[in-house]
């Protein structure tokens, strides 16, 4: 066993390989495991081909991977330091994308940086569960009970959700909230001040509906009753119903999925991925994908758990939640049980940004896993 006092008056060259040691091999190959489902049903999508999805998407993976473990061996206090430029750059990325962002289905949601697109709502969810674990960190049960303490790291949730409404990306505005509502609730806030947040909700929810874009209320409307335009807005959600059913117990078998290799599967390769997975495999496949994506979601909160410093805790938090609502509004949406809002489906639907994004919070998932008994005096582990 390997302390970490020991750890601290290793070589350089020995920390690294005594770091690689304790990292969760375990959750390492979950990862590759999902990330492997996201390949096979991209090639799927693709015709039973590597392009245009599941060769790119493969790439992307695996400078995940290297991206992933070296995030890893980033000790504590540095992502403290981390914490406060990413969530100023991120800011800045949105503010950007209002200005100078690339149109797509009719929101302003990418920068195109060198040819490449950079979707910075994305980066933004990673840099608010830093800079809110960062804030909480050394907060005192005296400072949660003072309610001036939690009014700037209020404002730190408002902002990024404000930026990302304006784009607008109502999907991706709700779940950067309710991570920072996660690491809130986490930190210790106290249960009246969490009914002051929530009381005006409903009223602010009836002001929101009022100033939603025509595609917004489509989709509510389209969500309540999808059939009264099945070639229109209802299009989506019907056929994604039609492949969930038809793919029975079993289904019709890897490559044969009658919705999606003949195109009548609307966007099968991003939001939909989940849709043709459960048509090809059947509900047994799709309770296998489901179920492996809850024991990662498990194993983030285990780490949580285990981690000694206030800091890991609300990040590994954070990253949890921000894993677990990216899964529940994808499933969800493809199943009709909430309207379409474009959320991937984490680690498997075709993207770059969510990828990485993703790919970059399981490294300080994996940080906090190997640090986890590291105190705040020992930065320079």
């Amino acid at each position: 066993m390997i302390t970490d006092k020991r750890l601290l008056r290793a070589e350089p060259s020995f920390r690294v390989l005594a770091k690689l040691w304790r990292v969760s091999w375990l959750y390492v190959l979950l990862i590759c495991v999902l990330g492997g489902v996201g390949y096979g049903a991209l090639y799927s999508a693709g015709g039973g081909s590597a392009k245009p999805f599941a060769g790119p998407q493969s790439l992307r993976f695996g400078l995940g991977l290297v991206m992933m473990l070296g995030v890893a061996m980033v000790p504590p206090g540095a992502l403290v330091r981390l914490a406060w430029p990413l969530y100023a750059v991120s800011l800045g990325l949105l503010a950007a994308v209002l200005r100078v962002g690339h149109v797509g289905k009719g929101a302003e949601r990418w920068l195109v940086l060198g040819g490449v697109q950079l979707q910075p709502s994305e980066l933004a969810k990673i840099a608010l569960a830093l800079a809110l674990a960062a804030w909480f960190h050394r907060a005192g049960r005296a400072r949660m009970g003072n309610p001036l303490f939690l009014i700037p790291p209020a404002l730190m949730v408002a902002a990024p959700v404000a930026l990302v409404l304006k784009e607008p990306n109502l999907g991706t505005a709700v779940i950067i909230a309710a991570v920072g509502a996660s690491i809130f609730l986490a930190a210790g806030t106290r249960l009246w001040q969490v009914a002051l947040v929530l009381l005006p909700m409903p009223f602010l929810a009836r002001i929101a509906y009022q100033h939603l874009h025509d595609y917004q209320r489509a989709r509510i409307t389209t969500f309540l009753h999808p059939e009264s335009d099945p070639l229109g807005a209802g299009y989506n959600i019907i056929q994604s119903k039609i492949a969930l059913g038809s793919g029975g117990m079993w289904g019709q078998g890897y490559l044969h999925g009658t919705q999606g290799q003949l195109n009548f599967l609307p966007e099968k390769q991003t939001d939909f991925i989940f849709t043709m997975i459960a048509e090809e495999w059947g509900l047994v496949g799709g309770l296998s994908v489901m179920a492996l994506l809850l024991v990662m979601i498990m194993g983030g909160m285990l780490m949580a758990l285990r981690c000694r410093h206030q800091f890991g805790r609300l990040l590994a938090l954070g990253i949890s939640m921000n894993f677990f609502l990216y899964c529940v509004v994808n499933l969800s949406m493809v199943m009709g049980a909430i309207p379409v809002g474009g959320v991937p489906l984490p680690l498997i639907s075709y993207g770059g940004s969510a990828m990485l994004t993703v790919m970059f919070g399981f490294g300080l998932l994996l940080s906090v896993y190997v640090h986890r008994d590291v105190q705040f005096g020992d930065n320079e582990a």
